[in-house]
């Protein structure tokens, strides 16, 4: 036990030793500047070393078996409504809770109310970002759902995602300015640290218990739908607020 602890704290710190090595010779090389406060920043660096082991832990644990049993279990059940329904709110509940976006569309929010887009007091702003932060989990959801039905019937992937880019560009031309970096930026809020993990186990144990489907090639594909289709909806918030 102790020894597997000790690799997963070795492999935790390899996997962020490129990023001291970086700050470290911009710090001392570059800038030729002392750290400040360098007991902190190395205790910091410590407990980020072991959050990260503990984080990659839990996954293998918890998440990464929860979601594939949970696949697994729908689809011999033989209900592809329970398991479409689950598909969506899988999607929608790990995205609402998803930190990242919070803090995205709080920031948001505060900087729309800045521009004088919003009416003034927090109340604006509170429901923008309740609103933001809905739109995206409720996209997440629907993508999830796309996803298991193209594991379900064998869609390629590609004509999926391809089809999916062409619409965000034909809605980049129609949105207003101010939501469309928000909108992209979206895509990749929803890809960390709760919905990936749950995501990708979903996809692959649902891919392994389909006759006729490969875990590797139709097991994933998930994390692609989860990027694009907020950017679609975010978009499309946005032309609902702004104008």
């Amino acid at each position: 036990m102790l020894l597997t602890s000790l690799k997963k704290l070795w492999s935790a710190f390899t996997d962020l030793l490129p990023i001291i090595l970086v700050i470290g010779f911009f710090q001392l090389v570059v800038l030729r500047q002392p750290l400040p406060n360098l007991a902190e920043v190395l205790f910091g660096a410590v407990l980020v070393v072991v959050g990260l082991a503990l984080f990659v832990q839990g996954l293998e644990m918890g998440l990464f078996p929860i979601g594939e049993n949970l696949a697994q279990a729908l689809a011999q059940k033989g209900s592809l409504f329970w398991l479409l329904i689950f598909a969506f709110a899988l999607g929608f509940s790990t995205t609402v809770a998803e930190p990242a976006l919070i803090a995205v569309a709080d920031e948001a929010a505060e900087i729309a109310a800045q521009a004088g887009l919003l009416a003034s007091g927090e109340k604006a702003m509170q429901q923008y970002a309740l609103g933001l932060r809905l739109s995206v989990a409720f996209s997440v959801g629907l993508a999830i759902l796309i996803g298991v039905l193209r594991i379900l019937r064998g869609w390629p992937v590609q004509y999926l995602i391809i089809g999916g880019y062409v619409l965000v560009m034909l809605m980049t031309m129609i949105a207003p300015k101010e939501i469309v970096g928000l909108a992209y930026d979206a895509g990749g809020v929803t890809t960390s640290t709760i919905t990936v993990p749950l995501v990708a186990a979903l996809g692959v144990g649902l891919a392994s218990i389909i006759r006729g489907r490969n875990p590797m090639l139709d097991g994933f594909g998930l994390i692609a739908f989860a990027s694009l289709m907020p950017m679609i909806f975010v978009m499309g918030y946005g032309l609902l607020v702004f104008r």
